[in-house]
């Protein structure tokens, strides 16, 4: 089982450190060179001016200081993706707290680096899949023939998407299974898609799977091991349907 998490538009920036080493990186010879053409492609963008270069990173007028970082990405403190990482579903994550052979049946997605592992030295950055920057386009597209090529994809393998949709489209397994997991509460007798708890139950069902005795090798294995966990799921096709109280 491997358990695709979406990155965090919070994250913490770590005081001291080494910077980061790309090499040291999962995938680093399949991602690499996209890694290095993104670090360049901000690095020139912290020069641009700042109200334009805030529009194609994607923040608010108010969070301009944000491009700078940019230029500060290869020579920052790095910690473990585990530590910069933070918000909800993390926090209801722990991923720290999980045993090592726990963690290392998680990938993060990221619009930077591709993919990372918990343990991977990254700096603090703020760069989301909706940024848009000369040359690249979108990301999903300038990720995907990349991704395609590092990621596990076998027959029989089990892939658990937390992913949200700006993430999904970067890849997808051709051979995997891959199980969605949504959340949903009940309404005057309908369900209805949660959004306010979706990252909370989405860090609470990662955690389910992650310290099941055995990890799930199948789709009904990984309802199994929710529902054993006190969740009320239903599997729908390629979904996990997560039921919970709003």
């Amino acid at each position: 089982m491997l358990i695709l998490l979406p990155p965090s538009e919070g994250k913490a920036a770590p005081a001291k450190g080494a910077p980061l080493d790309l090499d040291s990186l999962i995938y680093a010879e399949q991602l690499g060179p996209k890694r290095v053409q993104l670090l360049d492609a901000l690095e020139k963008l912290a020069k641009a001016p700042r109200k334009a270069a805030a529009k194609k990173l994607g923040v608010s007028a108010g969070q301009t200081d944000e491009v700078g970082v940019g230029a500060t990405l290869r020579s920052a403190p790095a910690a473990p993706a585990a530590e910069v990482y933070t918000g909800v579903l993390y926090d209801r994550l722990g991923l720290t707290e999980l045993p090592a052979a726990a963690r290392k049946r998680v990938l993060i997605a990221s619009a930077l680096w591709g993919v990372v592992r918990p343990s991977d030295r990254i700096p603090y950055y703020r760069f989301s899949a909706k940024a848009r920057l000369g040359g690249i386009g979108a990301l999903a597209g300038f990720w995907r023939p990349a991704l395609a090529a590092a990621l596990p994809d076998q027959e029989g393998d089990l892939v658990v998407d937390m992913r949200s949709g700006a993430y999904s489209a970067a890849w997808k397994p051709k051979q995997a299974t891959l199980l969605a997991v949504r959340a949903f509460s009940i309404s005057g007798g309908e369900r209805v898609v949660v959004s306010h708890m979706a990252k909370a139950v989405r860090g609470d069902v990662a955690k389910a799977l992650l310290e099941a005795k055995k990890a799930p090798t199948d789709a009904q294995g990984a309802a199994d091991a929710a529902a054993k966990a006190g969740f009320e799921v239903e599997l729908n096709g390629s979904n996990l349907d997560v039921i919970v109280s709003d």
